[in-house]
């Protein structure tokens, strides 16, 4: 139900769809209401394609728990790892996209492990698509890297953040583990940081580098629509949709 909400607010499905809706409306000669309907999805359109909209409505979740260097936290039991992807790790949703710049969750607690921040790492999310869980190949990866089996706790049944939380409680609590450092995206720890709370687990919030940001140097007008914009929006929505959601639901 809920992917169905997003797909529906997605700015140019729900333009598409008010555009073709006000069109039904002039021709059963309803003309204030068919324009302003039209209207009303193409203003949603332009408000989301608008650079300065991600900027302050997705800056404003990054910014929460801001982005620190690894080596400045402190020593935890565990690092935690909420399986996800946004905007597919790339290094800045503005500047295009750079294989070698990307960086996923996994880099994050990489970057941790072997900093001796904390000797375990707890992997969380299920198979969104085929077999292979995320969790497991975020394990896949990490043990690619040097990091022996031993030091990976997998977590592969959840589907949501809700979720996430859940199972991982389960196993923090199974292990005898309390302090923890979590790890996901930047837009994403407020929603996730939450959930944990209510939860009764305190984690240390440590993010990835933001990515709603505008590189030194940039000749991006936040003012003029832009196709980056428009197309990263759907992770903005997501988010507050999810926050939203979640509160209704007792869960943050």
């Amino acid at each position: 139900m809920k992917s169905q909400i997003i797909s529906l607010i997605i700015p140019l499905n729900l333009c598409i769809f008010l555009v073709v809706l006000g069109a039904v409306f002039l021709l059963l000669r309803w003309r204030r209401l068919g324009l302003s309907t039209m209207a009303a999805g193409l203003l949603w359109l332009l408000f989301w394609s608008l650079p300065i909209t991600s900027i302050v409505l997705g800056g404003y979740l990054e910014k929460e728990y801001p982005y620190q260097a690894p080596n400045k936290y402190p020593h935890a039991q565990a690092i935690v790892v909420f399986g996800g992807s946004t905007a597919n790790n790339r290094n800045n949703w503005f500047e295009p996209y750079d294989q070698s710049k990307r960086h996923a969750r996994i880099d994050t607690a990489d970057d941790l492990y072997f900093l001796n921040k904390a000797p375990l790492i707890i992997l969380s999310g299920a198979a969104l698509e085929g077999n292979v869980s995320e969790a497991y190949g975020m394990a896949f990866a990490l043990r690619n890297r040097g990091i022996p089996k031993e030091a990976l706790i997998i977590e592969n049944k959840s589907t949501t953040t809700r979720e996430n939380a859940v199972y991982v409680k389960e196993l923090l609590d199974q292990h005898h583990i309390q302090s923890v450092l979590l790890v996901t995206s930047s837009l994403h720890m407020p929603r996730a940081m939450a959930v944990m709370h209510k939860l009764g687990v305190s984690p240390i919030a440590a993010p990835n580098p933001p990515q709603i940001t505008v590189a030194q140097g940039s000749d991006l007008n936040v003012y003029i629509p832009n196709a980056r914009a428009l197309e990263a929006s759907r992770s903005i929505i997501k988010e507050y949709l999810g926050v939203m959601t979640y509160w209704l639901r007792g869960w943050v």
